[in-house]
């Protein structure tokens, strides 16, 4: 597959339409608040990697219950989540 990430800006204007912190977005990326900053400016704006932006996607596209259905097929392949351990 090839995969052409968004640019800084569009990432940046997806922040802004959402009307989201840093902090927020990047749990929805499933990053740092400090990869977030990179992905969205600075001198050498970083390239989003696929799968973080599958997931911050995901996070938005997908209800409570279909979520729930991926996290359940995480746990049948053996991942456990927080206090489950």
């Amino acid at each position: 597959m090839d995969y052409i990430p968004p640019s800084h800006t569009d990432l940046q204007r997806l922040k802004d339409d959402l009307g989201y912190t840093g902090k927020q977005m990047a749990a929805l990326a499933c990053v740092g608040e400090q990869h977030w900053r990179k992905y969205t400016g600075g001198a050498d704006p970083k390239a989003m990697p696929y799968p973080n932006l599958f997931h911050l996607a995901a996070q938005l596209e997908l209800s409570a219950d279909e979520l729930e259905r991926v996290y359940a097929r995480m746990r049948e392949i053996g991942a456990q989540f927080g206090d489950e351990r």
